[in-house]
C-alpha cells in the first residue's frame, strides 16, 4: 500500500508487482460515512494483482483528506471536483468505480466528463435517497435513527453498523475496526442526494457502465439498483447473499470476480 496525497486529498495506491500492466487505471470512490480505506482491504490488492494501477481517494473531510472539521460544507459538487482533480493527475483515463454515493458522485461526474468506464455497486440511484430513506422508516426505523445519529456526529451502536453493511457473518474484531474507521457525512451532501442535485442522464457521457446490487442490501435495496439501471436503459444484476458493504463481506471476492471480467470485455 502507498498512501499519497493528490494536493490535499488522501489517496492510496496500489500498482502490480510485476507482468503485463492494464493501460485504464481504476479509481475507487467510497460511500457516506468511509474513507478510502474500505478499498484496501480486499479491492485494491486483488485489481494490483490482476495488472491494475488503482487508486481509491478519501473525498473532501474524509479520511486524512483536506478539511475534515469542515465536512458539512462539502457538497456532492465539491466530492466531483474531488474525482477530477485525481483524474487530472493520472497519465490515462480512468474506470471509475464507486459504492453507495461514490455511486451518485460518479453519475453527476459523468455530466461533466468521460470516462473509459464506469461501474456502480449499490449506488444511490438518479431518483435519489428518498425511496431508500422511506423504505428504512418502514422496515428499519432503528437503522435509519442510528444513521441520523452518526449523521450528526453521534456514535451508533455496532450492531447497526453490522445490519447496515453485512450479510454474512463477520468477527466482532473486525466489526470493531471498521466501526472505530468510520465517520460522519456532510449534510450538505446527504441533501443533495435526496432532493437537490439529483444526476441528470440526458446530460452524461455514457461510457460502458456496470450496475451491481447487493441482495440483502437494506440501504440500496435491489429496487432501487433496478431503477438505475431502468433510467439508464441498462441491465443490472443483484449479487446473492451479500449486504450494503459487498466489497467488505467475507464473500467479497465473486464481486471482484465479476467487475474484472466485465473490464477484460469492455477494454480489450
Amino acid at each position: 500500500m502507498n498512501v499519497r496525497h493528490f494536493g490535499e486529498l488522501e489517496v492510496i495506491a496500489r500498482s502490480p508487482a510485476s507482468g503485463p500492466r492494464h493501460p485504464a487505471p481504476l479509481v475507487f470512490i467510497h460511500g457516506a460515512y468511509t474513507a478510502a480505506w474500505c478499498w484496501d482491504e480486499h479491492f485494491l490488492p486483488y485489481f494490483a494483482d490482476a495488472g491494475y494501477d488503482c487508486y481509491a481517494l478519501s473525498l473532501s473531510g474524509h479520511g486524512r483528506s483536506r478539511n475534515r472539521a469542515h465536512l458539512d460544507s462539502y457538497s456532492i459538487d465539491d466530492y466531483v471536483k474531488d474525482v477530477a482533480e485525481v483524474v487530472d493527475a493520472l497519465p490515462a483515463r480512468p474506470v471509475l468505480i464507486g459504492h453507495s454515493m461514490g455511486g451518485m458522485v460518479v453519475q453527476k461526474y459523468l455530466e461533466r466528463a468521460d470516462a473509459e468506464a464506469a461501474v456502480l455497486l449499490c449506488s444511490v440511484p438518479p431518483q435519489g435517497l428518498m425511496g431508500s430513506a422511506l423504505g428504512l422508516m418502514i422496515t428499519k426505523p432503528n437503522l435509519l435513527s442510528d444513521l441520523d445519529r452518526m449523521l450528526n456526529g453521534g456514535r451508533p451502536h455496532p450492531s447497526s453498523l453490522r445490519e447496515a453493511l453485512f450479510h454474512q457473518p463477520i468477527d466482532d474484531a473486525r466489526l470493531a475496526r471498521y466501526f472505530q474507521l468510520c465517520q460522519p457525512e456532510s449534510h450538505r451532501a446527504i441533501w443533495d442526494m435526496t432532493l437537490f442535485n439529483l444526476p441528470q442522464p440526458g446530460r452524461m457521457y455514457r461510457p460502458p457502465m456496470l450496475i451491481l446490487g447487493a441482495q440483502h442490501d437494506h440501504l440500496i435495496p435491489p429496487a432501487q439498483v433496478a431503477m438505475t439501471g431502468a433510467a439508464y436503459g441498462l441491465p443490472y444484476e443483484v449479487l446473492p447473499e451479500l449486504g450494503h458493504g459487498l466489497m467488505l463481506e467475507r464473500g467479497w471476492r465473486p464481486v471482484a470476480e465479476r467487475i474484472a471480467a466485465w473490464l477484460a470485455i469492455q477494454l480489450a
